[in-house]
């Protein structure tokens, strides 16, 4: 396979808004580069980045798909990125190795949620970001409206580099402001074009726009901005140099337009990826230990970073990796700083969607695909063992939806841990975990959609059907008064008897401090030797309160007095007296149950903080206070767990996609009197069925 230098290498992301046409852009791309001979449509299953059978199915992207094309010498590595947010681990582990990335919008639909969501991942990274207008075939097609909308959302830095000729069923070609020259294609979606003058209803724009290209490169250096100043222009070689700086810079972000479908201005795209978006030896990786700043050289040492894991069931694990320096080979040893660990190179790939090309050797700038790998997973660096290098994993959202699972047949409890495991590992936004306290094996993802795919591919690659529950809350018991109560265990059988007598005194204590047990025995009414037994029966009793049978914490428990047998009492004894003094006095201690109370944050747009406020308020939240953040708010609220099952999903409903939260625990409250008793009633009834 040819092998491209770094600066003959370009990465890119297309992440945006779902239905934006990322997958039939990616198609548009291959096919003008060469790789494909016809282009795949979605609704047909038949693209190259859609191959996954679930994406198949469902005909949405789930999973990012690598490919890559030649154009004009360059390699062009494409990320198509899912567009619904469930998937965003995918989106955010791709724009962590590239250079750049590409927002396509809907040219009837311009900017969405989606697109203001990718926004802000993009800035976070300070990454390179090109828009395109796609869908400009489309009936209701307006490009001055998408570019109103993107300068509104994300400043006057955006400029178009393209403008349309017609729009909806009339288009039929761009205006490349770059090179000053107007394209017509044919309709026979071969992307073949001709060279045109600008038509007149597009010259005048075309002037107001360029100029304002002309201007922003010519302000990147005093040399372009001396020969601007007297000629009024620059050549396109001028122009693009001015450009790319402000573009790396993330001065400028450039708008093409194209329709993919009609496979409509993709060349003059290519051209724009390779012209503005930095190669790899431009834009060094900052690292969190070893060198600060990865440079892509084709000689240094290897540092390698690892994105994502495919698995299949022939080959097993796949993991996706970045070339950022030097070079690997396979059959070669490999050092894992994240691990600790050397490992041995399986068999290299290049990847083009659900296809490979098995290859011995990978260089920097590239991307490709490594199998056989025993210890390293998504987010770890591999690098050269005597240049150790450790770059940062990318920070993924933490789940905002969760529910209970189980088996539908008995004996399904292996598989299901087994592929529950496997699924993890493949999707590290997914999470297990088996709740002891609750009983229950609970799952977590980021939303409904997510956790079907997750359902179905447990179904299908492991054999194994699941039925989704209600998570149970953690609820516990406390007691909120003092209290006393003797416990004395007394069995004769004919033999040695059982004997031990013990006083309890139970103390409420603040929340959060579980429990204190205190030995205040004067005089050896109840012998040393026995009193850890005492307090062995009250923690055993604790498990299960008087009032629903849930935990008991935060009370202190004092022996004071008691009596033995000098024959009879034993450890066991002792154990059972504490444990029915325990339950005597908490029983006369006014109990109460505790709910679970989350600290929640809810960021949504200005439009919606009274709806989001008030439903918060409808699910006896308090709020405490609120944060602006850019076009958005952070409504800070504490809540009980017990009413956020299935926020995430009711609170996208309520924000039209906009809202999003993320909770953690805070603290054990008093459950109110008429809740608690449904919550009896409901622990009663469901004892009552399984009898």
């Amino acid at each position: 396979m040819k092998e491209y230098s770094p600066d003959k290498i370009r990465n890119i992301a297309l992440a945006a808004h779902q239905d934006t046409g990322k997958t039939a852009l990616s198609e548009a791309i291959l096919y003008t580069t060469g790789v494909i001979n016809r282009i795949g449509r979605v609704e047909d299953g038949n693209t190259v980045m859609d191959a996954n059978p679930d994406e198949v199915e469902r005909q949405i992207s789930i999973q990012t798909g690598l490919a890559f094309g030649e154009f004009q010498g360059n390699k062009i590595n494409i990320l198509d990125t899912p567009g619904y947010e469930d998937f965003v681990g995918e989106v955010l582990c791709a724009l962590d190795v590239v250079e750049g990335c590409l927002i396509p919008i809907r040219a009837d639909g311009g900017v969405e949620v989606g697109t203001e969501k990718i926004w802000t991942y993009v800035r976070d990274r300070n990454l390179p970001t090109l828009f395109c207008i796609n869908k400009m075939d489309k009936e209701h097609a307006d490009f001055n409206n998408c570019i109103a909308q993107l300068r509104e959302h994300f400043g006057n830095k955006v400029l178009p580099v393209q403008l349309p000729i017609g729009e909806g069923e009339s288009f039929k070609g761009v205006v490349d402001l770059l090179q000053g020259k107007g394209f017509e294609y044919s309709t026979d979606g071969r992307g073949t074009s001709n060279e045109v003058d600008i038509p007149d209803d597009v010259k005048d724009k075309a002037s107001e726009w360029r100029h304002e290209l002309l201007e922003t490169a010519a302000e990147t250096s005093e040399e372009l901005m001396e020969k601007y100043l007297e000629s009024e222009s620059l050549t396109k070689e001028e122009l693009v140099q001015g450009l790319s700086a402000e573009v790396s810079n993330g001065e400028m972000y450039p708008v093409f337009c194209v329709s993919a479908v009609k496979n409509i201005g993709i060349p003059q795209l290519l051209q724009g990826i390779i012209d503005l978006v930095p190669p790899p030896d431009k834009r060094p990786r900052k690292a969190v230990d070893g060198e600060m700043e990865i440079k892509g050289e084709s000689d240094g040492p290897a540092a390698v970073s690892v994105f994502k894991n495919v698995s299949e069931s022939h080959v097993g694990d796949m993991l996706y990796i970045r070339m950022y320096r030097g070079s690997v080979d396979s059959g070669k040893d490999i050092y894992n700083p994240n691990r600790e660990t050397t490992e041995r190179l399986g068999q290299l790939f290049l990847i083009q969607g659900k296809n490979r090309t098995e290859v011995n050797h990978l260089a920097a700038g590239d991307m490709g695909a490594v199998v056989k790998l025993k210890n390293t997973k998504v987010g770890d660096t591999l690098c050269a063992k005597n240049a150790p290098v450790r770059f940062a994993p990318t920070v993924l959202p933490r789940p905002s939806i969760f529910t209970a699972i189980s088996g539908l047949a008995k004996g399904d409890e292996e598989k299901i841990s087994m592929g529950l495991s496997r699924l993890k590992e493949e999707d590290p936004t997914f999470e297990v975990k088996v709740d002891n306290e609750v009983r229950q094996t609970l799952i977590s993802g980021q939303g409904e959609l997510h956790l079907e795919v997750i359902i179905g591919r447990l179904k299908k690659r492991f054999g194994v059907e699941v039925q989704l529950k209600r998570p149970k809350v953690p609820y516990k018991e406390t007691i909120t008064a003092v209290a006393e109560a003797q416990g004395k265990y007394k069995k004769q059988t004919g033999g040695r008897g059982q004997y031990g007598d013990v006083w309890l005194k139970l103390e409420p204590l603040p929340r959060g401090s579980d429990f204190e047990f205190v030995n205040a025995i004067v005089g050896g009414v109840v012998p040393g030797k026995f009193i850890p037994a005492v307090e062995k029966g009250i923690v055993a009793a604790m498990s299960e309160g008087v009032i629903a049978k849930f935990p008991v914490v935060d009370l202190k428990a004092t022996l004071y007095d008691g009596s033995y047998h000098s024959v009879d009492s034993s450890e066991q004894a002792f154990k059972t007296a504490g444990s029915m003094a325990f339950k005597k006095a908490t029983q006369q201690a006014k109990p109460v149950l505790l709910e679970p109370i989350m600290n929640v944050e809810v960021k949504v747009p200005e439009d919606f903080m009274g709806d989001v406020m008030g439903d918060l308020s409808g699910r006896r939240g308090k709020i405490q206070g609120m944060d602006p953040e850019g076009r958005f708010n952070v409504v800070k609220a504490q809540v009980p767990l017990s009413e956020l099952y299935r926020y995430s999903t009711h609170l996208r409903s309520l924000t039209q996609g906009r809202g999003t939260h993320k909770r953690e625990f805070s603290h054990y409250e008093e459950v109110p009197h008429d809740i608690a008793q449904k919550i009896i009633e409901e622990v009663k009834k469901e004892k009552e069925e399984k009898q």
